[in-house]
């Protein structure tokens, strides 16, 4: 047995035949060109002609995926027009002479050096970006089709990386999962691979070999574990893996149309997180009784310019009409630190995560803010729309907020636009200082929802985007635990709901805990609605304790 450990980025046991993916690589040698003004023309038709298909890719990926993956392309796209990109192609051509593809190739090997050096892993992880890019320009100024592979039997995907484009013009049907020897859990392609509900493993590094070509090899997602010709006893714990993921699936169809409820009767909602209209499917689907988190971001960051009122408006809209009356909660603009749109001109911090962000962006730009509302506002007349403020640390900046909530209804009202005044108005619990001022920050809003990602990160003093970091970033830390449940404490306290609707929200280890904390409300992805909801029908909240609290 030939056992490579690497890193799960994309939970799921699958077995199959390995195949190496291979890619259309040439190395581009430098040739003069006669006319650098017909170089630039060639660059020019080989940009649009990319925007074009990444485009394309954009628009199937938002009808398989949603928003959030086809935002993946739409950033592929603007770095085709990154200004600093174009300016380096340009002045090789100018200096050197040379034809469009190597000006193209240079650029494309100084820019993911750059990324590939930088201390952020998540900037790193854009290198795979540029390359991506790269090879998209050189492929068009060549004449190189676009390519996918073509299989008769499904098959366990290897490669040294694969980048998102990659990733989505594979046939899903001959495709099992696949394995890197490179990439990171927060590269675009993992994202893309849990979205798509695609099992993988990266990271696996010089133990992937190509020798290892069609041999038959088992990957467990979660584990980060590759086994090839396995052992008798570990192939029938694999087996044993699958035959329950098969089993669970099956169950979990029974649950549809069930109360989330326990066996001594405590109710707790059951939402669910979001980041695009076409999401609202999987909600649907997966029985969510309402949505606990929009990501609204996503229309920013899938733009390449401000979103108008009227495109936001509509969005909300369709969205808050497709749930039928359920809940709805819209998180308003949270960009900046990891979330980036080149358009709103964010100066270069040091320490992104201290930095602009979240709500500070959005009083910082109260024309952005207030179009924004408004959107919102509009839409509240079409369902049971809910608004909620992100990275809030003091009460004066919820007074802010309402205050220009205020301002948006009465200029409405003035217009004879209808809205529903009475929209629920709450807050993300993601800062220590969230937690200290929980009691205030209470009786100024309707409900809370704590955003467990960064409330362990501010909580532990530990980056959220490093992989180095490991068993320091703990969401079960007792310091996380024991801040959700004084956050739970000051709302109750102050006759409000809370909610949860970071990642820990679908940890069934912890369903006991916060039941003992009486959580109202969790939110999580749609596919992890209905075994968290078996968990909940199975559970005694009056026998459930605080014990992971403890030290």
């Amino acid at each position: 047995m030939i056992l490579i450990q690497g890193k799960g980025v994309s939970k799921g046991v699958v077995g199959g035949p390995l195949y190496f993916f291979r890619r259309f690589e040439r190395e581009v040698e430098k040739q003069r060109a006669e006319d650098p003004e017909t170089e630039k023309n060639r660059f020019a038709q080989a940009q649009a002609q990319s925007i074009k298909q990444l485009e394309d890719l954009a628009g199937q990926c938002r009808e398989k995926s949603g928003d959030e993956s086809a935002a993946l392309f739409e950033t592929h796209a603007m770095f085709v027009e990154d200004e600093n990109y174009v300016a380096a192609v340009m002045k090789t051509l100018e200096e050197e002479q040379c034809s469009a593809e190597y000006a193209v190739a240079q650029a494309g090997k100084q820019f993911a050096a750059m990324f590939a050096a930088m201390e952020d892993d998540y900037m790193r992880a854009r290198e795979a970006d540029i390359r991506d890019v790269t090879r998209r320009l050189l492929n068009n100024l060549m004449g190189v089709a676009e390519g996918g592979f073509h299989l008769e039997e499904p098959v366990v995907l290897a490669a040294d990386d694969l980048v998102p484009s990659e990733t989505l013009q594979m046939d899903r049907s001959k495709i099992l999962g696949f394995i890197t020897q490179g990439g990171s859990e927060s590269s675009h392609t993992a994202i893309l691979a849990r979205t798509m509900g695609i099992p993988a493993i990266c990271a696996l590094g010089d133990g992937l070999k190509q020798q290892y070509e069609g041999q038959w090899v088992y990957i467990d997602g979660e584990t980060g574990k590759a086994f090839l010709d396995p052992d008798e006893q570990t192939l029938r714990i694999l087996c044993e893996k699958i035959e329950k993921q098969r089993e669970i699936k099956k169950q979990m169809e029974n649950l549809r149309g069930k109360e989330d409820v326990t066996l001594d009767g405590h109710r707790i909602q059951l939402y669910c997180n979001i980041g695009s209209s076409e999401d609202v499917r999987g909600v649907l689907a997966n029985d969510g009784q309402g949505i606990g988190l929009f990501r609204s971001e996503f229309l920013y960051l899938a733009a390449s310019d401000y979103p108008s009122e009227e495109e936001q408006f509509e969005t909300y809209r369709t969205v808050a009409a497709a749930m039928d009356g359920k809940r709805v909660i819209i998180r308003t603009l949270d960009i900046g630190a990891d979330k980036q749109a080149d358009y709103f001109n964010l100066k270069k911090e040091e320490n992104p995560a201290m930095g602009l962000r979240g709500i500070r962006v959005c009083l910082n730009r109260p024309d952005v803010f207030r179009t924004q509302l408004r959107a919102l506002y509009r839409a509240s007349a079409f369902g049971k729309i809910a608004i909620m403020f992100p990275m809030i640390t003091s009460v004066w900046e919820v007074k802010e907020c309402r205050r220009l909530c205020q301002s948006v209804m009465e200029k409405l009202e003035e217009e004879g636009i209808p809205f529903n005044e009475n929209t629920e108005i709450g807050i993300m619990i993601e800062t220590p200082a969230s937690i200290f001022m929980a009691a205030d920050l209470a009786r100024q809003v309707d409900f809370f929802s704590v955003g467990t990602n960064d409330l362990t990160q501010y909580t532990l003093a530990c980056d959220r985007q490093s992989n180095d970091l490991g068993k320091y970033y703990d969401p079960h830390h007792p310091a996380v635990l024991r801040a959700l449940k004084l956050a739970a404490d000051a709302a109750h306290q102050a006759g409000i709901w809370i909610g949860i609707c970071g990642e820990l929200a679908a940890d069934l280890s912890l369903l006991p805990t916060f039941l003992a904390m009486r959580i109202d409300e969790l939110s999580v992805s749609p596919t992890a609605v209905l075994p968290l909801r078996a968990a909940i029908r199975e559970s005694v909240a009056q026998t459930c304790t605080l014990e992971k609290l403890k030290s």
